[in-house]
């Protein structure tokens, strides 16, 4: 596992970019929030407020993450302020943080901004949990975000805007969802308002103190998964990353107790480490995130043995909560969205073909490359959904054999494609064998029947 981390594909360098650049600008607004003389509260929240920024905001342009980081703080604030003013009336506040949920992960129907700002909503709710914060601290809390925002997008936008040297990645569009409850937004909304109320009553039974944290791991769960096999899936993953980091927080965070130099060192190689890992390894990433919150509460004094019993019980309790939510309520199965995107990278092999077909041809218009770059999505979104069909744990010996040969027919196809479009771009070192246009056509023939194999999960 750690070896794929630190040998998996980084084309361009980008993951290391993401990274580096994501230390430099949470670095830049937690310093910004110290010069302003604000509290520590106040540099925690900025630093999430700059994480946030950094991480979720995954718009195709340039133009549109700026828009995005803009509206942050326009979604932020108002859900800030209604934490605090609820924190004295737990009924009311647990209420509104069940409707956050729900309407954090509805927003996902408009795409990457409706995402990015769903998130930060409640995590801005979340860190208002995390900090006790009330009426009064709002002015301080306010200038912390407002002020980390705006130095996460000068080092975005000005200081370190790789993106404008790359061409915009080819986004694909999400299967058909229908209307209503057919919709999958919908569905994962209901699953997961349901599986965070669940959390939330069972995690204020372990702690009155840090229930929040089974509502942030039910949360966290249902982020990017569409199925319940992927939830099921993401759902183990995060526990054993919260388990593995406990174990390294015993030797690393509980000795250093909140020593302000090694505390800062290590939390900056944590966020690398959340934003390097996240593209590869959920585990790796939620070791991670669990020893930057260890460092975290040593830096505010309360970091012991026990309170890390209790945040491995809450994640446990969230873990369950999303479990139940997507086995239970509207499922939604891993059959319908693989064969959805199984299909989808299908068409898109058979227009990639036909592009450089047509680019062969000597069609001025014809643009294989923009084509082959959304297949690389595809595949990558294929590979996602079928993921808990070829878990080591799934028990269902035929179902895993058979999504691993449609797993590994798409890679024959993609390969096949990407050698066409090299020759019809001019890099290939020679013509088309007689024949070799056919072949993907034939593994093309043979990945629908493999498609439906695999069955609901």
């Amino acid at each position: 596992m750690l070896k794929r981390v630190f040998t998996a594909p980084d084309p361009g360098r980008t993951r290391l970019r993401f990274a580096a650049r994501a230390v430099l600008g949470i670095g830049l607004a937690v310093v910004v929030c110290g010069l302003a003389g604000h509290s520590l509260a106040g540099v925690v929240t900025g630093g999430l407020a700059a994480l946030l920024a950094l991480f979720t905001v995954t718009d195709a342009t340039v133009r549109g993450q700026a828009v995005t980081t803009a509206l942050l703080p326009a979604v932020g604030l108002p859900v800030l302020a209604a934490a605090a003013g609820l924190h004295d009336h737990p009924v009311a506040r647990d209420l509104v943080f069940l409707a956050v949920v729900g309407a954090g992960v509805y927003a996902r129907r408009w795409g990457p901004r409706g995402h990015s700002l769903g998130v930060f909503a409640f995590m801005t709710f979340f860190v208002a949990q995390f900090l006790h914060a009330t009426t009064d601290r709002l002015p301080e809390l306010y200038a912390s975000v407002l002020l980390s925002v705006l130095a996460a997008a000068a080092v975005r936008f000005g200081l370190w805007c790789y993106e404008r040297r790359l061409p915009p990645p080819a986004v694909p569009a999400p299967p058909p969802g229908g209307t209503g409850l057919a919709r999958v937004t919908t569905r994962q909304a209901v699953q997961a308002t349901a599986g965070a109320g669940f959390a939330l009553v069972v995690g204020q039974l372990v702690s009155g103190q840090r229930w929040y944290w089974a509502v942030g791991a039910t949360w966290w769960i249902f982020v990017n998964t569409t199925s319940r096999g992927e939830t099921l899936v993401r759902g183990f993953r995060r526990v054993l990353g919260t388990v593995l980091g406990i174990g390294l927080g015993l030797v690393v965070a509980l000795p250093v107790q909140g020593a302000p130099v090694p505390t800062a060192v290590l939390a900056a190689l944590c966020v690398f480490g959340i934003f390097y890992t996240a593209a590869v390894s959920y585990t790796w990433m939620m070791l991670c995130v669990t020893l930057l919150a260890e460092l975290l509460y040593g830096l505010l004094g309360v970091l012991d043995p026990g309170l890390l019993a209790v945040r491995l019980a809450e994640t446990a309790v969230g873990a369950l909560g999303a479990a139940l939510a997507v086995l239970f309520v509207l499922p939604v199965t891993t059959h319908a969205v693989t064969d959805a995107w199984i299909r989808r990278a299908l068409r898109c092999v058979h227009a990639c073909a036909a592009e450089a077909a047509a680019r062969l041809a000597g069609s001025p218009t014809a643009d294989p490359v923009t084509r082959l770059a959304e297949l690389e999505q595809l595949l990558g979104r294929v590979r996602l959904s079928v993921a808990p069909l070829v878990h080591p744990l799934n028990p269902m010996r035929e179902r895993k054999r058979r999504a691993r040969r449609v797993l590994a027919l798409l890679d024959d196809c993609a390969r096949e494609i990407r050698g066409l479009v090299e020759i019809a771009e001019g890099r290939g070192a020679a013509a088309p064998e007689e024949g070799q246009g056919r072949t993907g056509g034939r593994r093309h023939d043979r990945v629908p029947v493999a498609s439906g194999a695999p069955g609901p999960a």
